[in-house]
């Protein structure tokens, strides 16, 4: 694991970019959950996996497995 791993690391322009794709790529899929999907615990579920998921994905756009700062 890379020292700095939990660290904050301040993204690049370009990686500021592609993480807004992903945020609002999860918006539009989080929104057809919210209209399609009935209230209960697998909406509340599958939210949270979304959350999750885009939050996962801006870190591997800023860092490698290890933890390792992406240039």
């Amino acid at each position: 694991m890379h020292h700095t791993t939990l660290q904050y690391l301040e993204p690049s322009e370009r990686q500021r970019a592609r993480m807004q794709e992903i945020r609002d790529a999860a918006q539009v899929y989080l929104e057809k959950i919210m209209d399609l999907v009935p209230p209960g615990d697998d909406k509340e579920h599958v939210i949270r996996l979304i959350r999750n998921s885009a939050m996962w994905a801006n870190v591997g756009i800023t860092r490698y497995a290890d933890g390792t700062p992406r240039e």
